[in-house]
Order: C-alpha cells, then sequence, then structure tokens
C-alpha cells in the first residue's frame, strides 16, 4: 500500500494538532529564533533606507572635511581632540589649488550646551531647548540647495554684515510657532534675537527617523563667529566639478594636509569623506548587526530543532504499534520516512510562520509607539525565515524518520 502526499500530510496535522501545547513548547526556540532575525532585519532596513536617503540629499559630487570623524557636532575620539581646530580660510585655498573642485562653503556649529546651560530658542507662550545652531556662508545654499517651505534664504550682504537673520528648520517652527507663519518674526535664542526669513522644508531621511536639520537655526557664519567667537567646530563642504568627485577628494585631502603640514607618510589630521563612504561605513556597521542576531537567533533555532528531534524520537515510540500497522498492510520505508519528514517539517514551519507573525507585529507596533524609528519587514527576511525554519525541521526530523522506518513490522505489531 502506498500512501499518498495528501494523506501524508494530513495525518501530521492529526498528530500535531492532537498534541497542541506539546507542540508548541517544542517550537517554542524555532519562534524566538525567526522573530528575532526577522525584527532586527525590518528595523536596521527601515533605519538604513533613512539613513541613505539623508546622505543622497547631499547630492553625489559632495565632499566633505571637518575636526572630526562622525557627527558634525560630535565632540570626537580622545585622538580626535588632539587635532588643531580648521578654519574657515581653508575653503578659500582649497578652492584656489584644486582644478576639480567648484566651490566650497564653510559652516560653524556652536555647541548645543555652552558655560553647563542648554540653548534655549524662545517666543512669547513657546519655547524649545532641543536646537541646534549653525553659521553657514551663503553658498552653501548654491552647493546643497534646501527646498524653501516659505521665506528665502539669507542674503550676501545680511552675510557680510553679520546679520541676525534665520532660516529655521520645519520641527523647530512648528514648536515655537504652531500656528500662523513665522516669517518676519522675532524670536530670543541664547539671550540674542534673530528675525526669521524662511523655513526650510522637512528634510528627508535621517537617523531614527529623525532629521536634525528639521530642528536646526542656521544664521550667517559672520553672525555667528561674531556671537560664538569660541566656536571652533569647522566643517567644510566642497563641491566637485560633475564626473570628477575621485579627483575633488584626492585634491582636497591634499590642500588640506599642505596647508596643515601634516608631514609625507604621517595619518590625516583632520577627517575627509564623501556620502557614499559613509553610507558604506553605515552599511558595515549594520551587516555586523545583523550577523549577531543570525549568530544568537542560531541559538534558538539550534534548541528548536533538537527539541523536535526529540519529540519525534517520542512520537515514533509513541506509534510505534500505528507503524507496525501500516508496514503490515503494505507501506514502503520511503512512505514511513516521508510521513514522519513531512510531520517534523510541519511542526518548524508552523514555529517559523508564528515567528513572522510575531515580527510583523512587533515592528508595526514599534513604528506605532516610536514614530521617529523607522521599519520595513524586508521579504527576503520573511523567505528566508520560512525557508530555515522548515529546513531545521527536515535536518534534525531525518533521525527519527529513518528509526521509524527501520522498524520491524513483526516487532511493531507485539508493541505495547
Amino acid at each position: 500500500m502506498r500512501i499518498s502526499v495528501d494523506e501524508s500530510v494530513r495525518q501530521a496535522m492529526t498528530a500535531i494538532w492532537s498534541h497542541r501545547f506539546r507542540s508548541l513548547l517544542t517550537i517554542l526556540g524555532i519562534v524566538i529564533g525567526i522573530t528575532t532575525v526577522i525584527t532586527v532585519s525590518s528595523l536596521l532596513t527601515g533605519l538604513q533606507k533613512g539613513v541613505i536617503t539623508f546622505f543622497e540629499e547631499f547630492g553625489p559630487d559632495s565632499v566633505f572635511a571637518s575636526r572630526f570623524s562622525g557627527d558634525p557636532g560630535s565632540s570626537g575620539t580622545p585622538k580626535e581632540q588632539k587635532r588643531r581646530p580648521l578654519r574657515p580660510e581653508y575653503a578659500e585655498f582649497v578652492r584656489k589649488v584644486s582644478p576639480a573642485i567648484e566651490d566650497v562653503a564653510v559652516s560653524v556649529f556652536v555647541p548645543p550646551v555652552i558655560n553647563g546651560r542648554a540653548m534655549t530658542a524662545k517666543v512669547p507662550g513657546f519655547e524649545s531647548d532641543n536646537v541646534l545652531l549653525v553659521g553657514n556662508t551663503v553658498n552653501l545654499q548654491t552647493i546643497q540647495p534646501r527646498e524653501l517651505r516659505e521665506g528665502r534664504y539669507f542674503l550676501p550682504e545680511e552675510a557680510s554684515r553679520g546679520a541676525r537673520a534665520a532660516v529655521v528648520g520645519a520641527l523647530f517652527a512648528e514648536a515655537l510657532w504652531p500656528a500662523g507663519s513665522p516669517v518676519g518674526r522675532v524670536f530670543q535664542l541664547d539671550g540674542a534675537e534673530y528675525q526669521v526669513v524662511g523655513v526650510f522644508e522637512k528634510a528627508k531621511g535621517g537617523f531614527f527617523g529623525e532629521n536634525g536639520q528639521d530642528r536646526q537655526v542656521t544664521i550667517p557664519l559672520r553672525t555667528a563667529q561674531l556671537r560664538y567667537p569660541q566656536a571652533d567646530r569647522i566643517f567644510l563642504t566642497a563641491k566637485a566639478r560633475t564626473g570628477r568627485r575621485e579627483d575633488a577628494f584626492e585634491e582636497m585631502q591634499a590642500a588640506l594636509r599642505r596647508i596643515r603640514n601634516v608631514p609625507r607618510g604621517a595619518d590625516n589630521d583632520f577627517s575627509i569623506t564623501t556620502p557614499d563612504q559613509i553610507i558604506k561605513q553605515f552599511e558595515r556597521i549594520t551587516g555586523l548587526i545583523v550577523l549577531v542576531s543570525i549568530a544568537i537567533s542560531g541559538l534558538g533555532l539550534l534548541v528548536g530543532g533538537i527539541g523536535v528531534m526529540n519529540i519525534m524520537l517520542v512520537s515514533v515510540t509513541e506509534r510505534t504499534r500505528e507503524i507496525g500497522v501500516r508496514k503490515a498492510l503494505g507501506a514502503r520505508r520511503p512512505d514511513i520516512v516521508f510521513q514522519f519528514l513531512i510531520e517534523a517539517v510541519s511542526l518548524t514551519a508552523a514555529g517559523g510562520v508564528i515567528g513572522i507573525l510575531f515580527a510583523v507585529s512587533l515592528t508595526l507596533l514599534v513604528s506605532v509607539v516610536f514614530p521617529s524609528l523607522p521599519s520595513e519587514t524586508p521579504l527576503w527576511a520573511v523567505a528566508a525565515g520560512l525557508i530555515v525554519s522548515m529546513g531545521v525541521g527536515l535536518f534534525f526530523g531525518v533521525w527519527p524518520a529513518m528509526k521509524a522506518a527501520r522498524l520491524d513490522p513483526v516487532e511493531a505489531l507485539r508493541y505495547e
């Protein structure tokens, strides 16, 4: 008697359903492992897309230089803190000696905490201490154009005389002026008054769903230097001529080494990078996180697989007489093997499906509770989770299936 595939699947489902609680405990490791991998992959996929979009906004022809690596507002590593600050006049030198560079803009980032006091922006009835103050040269808006929701960028004349004109981010504007237009209005920031001349459109991408530029107050570089002469977090943004970014990178690096008198063969005493390099570095970090999560979930899958093998061995023992009856009626060894393999694979596949549902639900919950934390469940993670869970069942179900197939029908029929 040959057992059909439909019959084998039906018998496997019946066996699993008849021991529901035991089956659920058996696949718990599978559920935890699949949930971990898919949840981590979902969060990192959403975060990665936000970061890529964030740096793509800087344009494909940009080259950045600063004293510290990482975020322009960071304080750098202990080794980087020993470096001399960059100077605004470097921009003109780089522009002159670098044929591949079209223009260079200068920014200075003002620390959010000065003399132990957090910088606070105020208008009558509203205030915000979530402020990022930066002073830019006028040409930065040309090198890296940002769309304005309303108003305008500050003018060269305003920049040259150090006017207290400000272009603010979308979230900053919403925090201080929840109703009405902020253009033309005045606000206080760290004891000084500034007039809003424009509001940026909400920026795209960002880290953990929020883009710091949306809370930024942009003022002329000259204004920032007059107000905060101690601020030395200088950031240079160069625009390469079309198709010559690699040349621009090398030329800017050589120019900065020359003006800073860096000895031949010594490491740079500054940081220089491009958007692509930052994205690649971020991808390497997220790749390591995924590998760690896979290793951790692998332990759960191993535990789950051993549990599946154990429960299948118990099932073989419990159904010894049933196996003997089937063999006596003409079932072949491949039929018995297939039946128990189907049962093992169905068990782990159920664990995979439950893990996927948990992971998707958890990802959606995170998106609702933490809107600033992006998440997106990748299809490859769902497919991989289901395939891996079925593979675990197939691998750990072989021994019990072979043991069942090797039972002697006569001895099996005598089993009590």
